[in-house]
């Protein structure tokens, strides 16, 4: 018998997450940190289709007394259940300075097999972020 909440349960979304890890961790820490990120969607019925390391980057303002940190995107597909544990995995790391999570929808999936494969630019956004966030003086 057909049911739609089963049917919801096992179909799979393609989702982005960028965090923010602590820059003063040494190499090795920090890649542990991403490969757990990485095991916890794959354990969770995910899969892996991309990971962009964009490495330390200064941020535009202090996170947890924190003025760098190492930027990590990683692009997967997974059940909408794997959503929360993920986030519960980044609120409990206390290594995790800032995370966000979306959900690409189909517009923007076109929109990125169309692009030409060039990295993005992460200091644009910084800068807009920090523009938008200071208050004014």
């Amino acid at each position: 018998m057909y049911s739609p909440k089963e049917n919801m349960e096992q179909e799979k979304k393609t989702y982005e997450t960028t965090f923010i890890i602590n820059a003063t961790l040494e190499d090795p820490q920090i890649e542990t940190a991403i490969e757990k990120v990485k095991d916890l969607i794959t354990k969770n019925g995910g899969e892996i289709l991309a990971v962009e390391k964009w490495g330390r980057r200064r941020l535009a303002y202090p996170i947890k007394k924190k003025n760098n940190g190492y930027y990590t995107l990683i692009e997967f597909r997974a059940p909408g259940d794997l959503i929360a544990k993920l986030e519960r995995h980044y609120q409990l790391d206390e290594q995790t300075l800032r995370y966000l999570t979306i959900q690409l929808d189909k517009k923007a999936l076109k929109a990125k097999e169309q692009a030409p494969n060039k990295p993005p630019v992460p200091d644009e956004a910084e800068e807009v972020l920090s523009a938008e966030t200071l208050p004014p003086k």
